[in-house]
């Protein structure tokens, strides 16, 4: 589903994964039709690092969320 989010409305993403200042940046991208690709790049890297880090912080026992 996430995924979805980041391809359509990527800085809608950065605000369900916690970064707030992220998404302010990447709406003042993707307002233009040109700056739309990468900041569709953009969300679907970070939510790949996002993924990465709960997994890491699972398998260390941190486990919170």
């Amino acid at each position: 589903m996430r995924l979805l989010i980041a391809l359509l409305l990527p800085w809608l993403l950065f605000f369900t994964i916690g970064r707030p200042i992220a998404g302010v940046i990447c709406l003042i991208l993707q307002i233009t039709l040109i700056g739309w690709v990468p900041a569709a790049i953009w969300a679907v890297y970070s939510l790949s690092q996002y993924n990465t880090d709960k997994k890491i912080s699972s398998a260390m026992g941190g486990g919170q969320d």
